[in-house]
């Protein structure tokens, strides 16, 4: 299964990203009145727009002091005029639980479904997750595929990286390993790092695309340095088997190391094996143990079954060195330990 990304995450970001293209709409102040002081004149008289403006301003606190109750507000009057940007924004508020607003799955589909009617990808992107995930409204895979390829068809990445998935797994739509190709490098070409990891999977594959080893590196380091960890393993992978690149166990290492420390199973198992062998790093089963216990905890199977052999190969000294890197380890990296 190719991976999938999950409705938009409601932060500061978004909303600077959302709404930063309206900042020319905003009124020029006077000389004694503030953009920030029309603009709330303009909200309280009615304007939709300057009752979305307003909103943004309390999320962010800027201009004003950050009030979610007030953002909230403010989206509220916006949305029920039929903005649908700040139509958008509410439902996010109400998926996610967030400004002041409770977590409320089925009004979140309301909104989205508002937002969507009139055009916004975004919330056609969100309608489709929320649709193929059976959040707030039925579980329904054709309706998710119909809703992803209005937005991708606007040129969403994210919701042309999902209707690639859907190709590819056969939801919602006959499975197509050409329409997901053709979905994914779309996105991909926009630079989401998902789809590119997703993309040179394709090529390694042969799956909708001809088969190309060297294709699959150009994805997949494409993504890696994005940070996506996934393709960080996989460029990782072909390294070390000198597929579409030259065979090299330290840049095999390299990049297991970097998605191992995102707390990628996989390249911590990886990661574990080369300090094993002493393949791209200096022999040492102390770091061993503790790459493969990290990939154990998380389930790996592999990993498991490894550890277990570790566990009798290794003094008891090494392994308290092992456990105390783990704990030092989790320590330092919270949110990969999750």
């Amino acid at each position: 299964m190719r991976d999938f990304l999950s409705v938009a995450v409601l932060s500061v970001l978004l909303f600077t990203v959302l709404f930063a293209s309206h900042s020319n709409a905003e009124p020029i102040p006077s000389s004694d009145e503030s953009v920030e002081q029309q603009i709330r004149i303009k909200a309280e008289q009615g304007d939709a727009e300057a009752q979305n403006s307003l909103g943004v301003m309390y999320a962010n606190g800027k201009g004003v002091a950050q009030d979610d109750k007030q953002a909230a507000f403010w989206f509220r009057k916006a949305a029920e005029q039929g903005y649908a940007e700040a139509q958008l924004i509410l439902g996010l508020m109400y998926n996610e639980g967030q400004g002041d607003v409770a977590k409320d799955p089925n009004q979140a589909v309301a909104w989205f479904l508002k937002a969507a009617e009139q055009g916004l990808a975004m919330a056609q992107y969100n309608l489709g997750v929320m649709y193929n995930r059976g959040e707030g409204v039925a579980q329904d895979d054709e309706k998710a595929v119909f809703w992803y390829r209005k937005a991708a068809e606007q040129g969403d990445a994210v919701a042309q990286n999902n209707l690639a998935a859907m190709y590819a797994n056969g939801e919602g739509v006959v499975q197509d390993d050409k329409q997901a190709a053709f979905w994914y490098r779309k996105a991909a070409e926009q630079g989401l790092p998902t789809a590119q990891n997703n993309l040179g999977s394709m090529y390694i594959g042969g799956e909708g695309v001809e088969q190309d080893d060297k294709q699959a590196v150009a994805w997949y380091r494409k993504a890696a340095e994005q940070g996506n960890a996934e393709a960080q393993n996989n460029l990782g992978v072909l390294y070390a088997s000198g597929k579409g690149v030259e065979q090299d166990d330290k840049q095999a290492a390299f990049w297991f190391r970097k998605a191992a420390d995102q707390g990628e199973a996989m390249a911590q198992f990886n990661l574990g094996s080369m300090y094993f062998n002493g393949t791209g790093v200096p022999q040492d089963y102390v770091q061993a143990y503790m790459w493969t216990n990290l990939a154990a905890a998380q389930g790996l199977e592999k990993a498991v079954k490894t550890l277990n052999n570790l566990v009798k190969a290794l003094t008891p000294l090494q392994i308290n060195e092992g456990q105390k890197l783990v704990r030092d380890w989790i320590a330092t990296h919270p949110q990969a330990a999750q």
